[in-house]
């Protein structure tokens, strides 16, 4: 009886501010996902491809608008990070064969450098001239796995107890990924989301700068955004642009960590089994 209380206190906890419904749910982790992926690919589309030509004086707009270019790619490789890591862990926690397989694949690819192979995925995308595909594919990857580790070290720290009342009271399947998975995951999704951002960030110049890894390539191919401008802008000796850069970037992660990060850490704490 005391398993019980506490498996429906705590969800009963939790409905103050989390989707009650397994409709609701589906639409928070799948539909929302998808229309912001649409609507940023769609931003990003709009506000060009290839990078814009450095000028001799670079205004503060002229950065805002290449980070939030860049802010853009982020954005969908994180929707799509989202889109496949929570199967992925869901799949490795409820199979041990898949984890047998699975894990081990993704821990190897996660330790191969991403530089190792981005030359050979950037000739694909160019081929097709999807050059802004390429960007998002390597921040895609550089992103995934620290939700997927996090979500999966999440799964496996379920209280058994919690198990165990959530068999009493006949939670299989669906339900049982409504009623205990998807909640217990709350706080390490949100962990390995800022993890991933923080990938995401230090690989951005990268995943911009495409000129380096085609053979022949120009800067005139590089992605506009903030990474590509603090490339062009060092390249080109303008420290005081290149400075210019670095503030608005550094202005944005913290005002992203104060507002964002540092209130959801905040939110996951109702999330904890006590």
């Amino acid at each position: 009886m005391s398993q019980a209380k506490h498996i429906q206190r705590y969800h009963r906890h939790m409905s103050i501010s989390y989707p009650v419904s397994i409709h609701q749910r589906v639409y928070s982790f799948v539909v929302i996902p998808l229309a912001l992926l649409l609507l940023v690919f769609f931003i990003v589309s709009r506000l060009g491809v290839k990078n814009l030509p450095i000028e001799q004086t670079i205004t503060w707009g002229y950065l805002v608008s290449a980070l939030s270019v860049t802010f853009a790619r982020l954005l969908v490789a994180y929707a799509l990070a989202l889109i496949l890591a929570i199967p992925l862990a869901l799949l490795i926690n409820h199979s041990p064969k898949a984890e047998r397989v699975l894990f081990p694949v993704f821990d190897v690819i996660q330790s191969v450098p991403i530089l190792a192979f981005f030359p050979v995925v950037i000739l694909f995308f160019v081929h097709y001239n999807f050059y802004n595909g390429a960007a998002i594919f390597i921040l895609l990857v550089t992103m995934a796995w620290s939700i997927v580790f996090s979500m999966v070290g999440g799964l496996q720290v379920i209280p058994s107890d919690i198990k165990a009342a959530a068999k009493v009271f006949g939670l299989t399947g669906i339900k049982y990924i409504d009623k205990v998975l998807l909640p217990a995951v709350v706080p390490y999704l949100i962990t390995g989301s800022l993890l991933a951002w923080a990938a995401g960030w230090n690989i951005i110049i990268v995943a911009e700068v495409l000129h380096t890894y085609i053979p022949g390539g120009s800067s005139a191919q590089d992605l506009f955004g903030i990474g590509s401008v603090l490339v062009a802008t060092s390249a080109s000796n303008q420290p005081h642009a290149f400075l210019m850069a670095m503030i608005v970037l550094i202005i944005f992660i913290a005002l992203m960590n104060f507002f964002i990060w540092q209130k959801l850490l905040k939110y996951a704490e109702r999330f904890k089994f006590e």
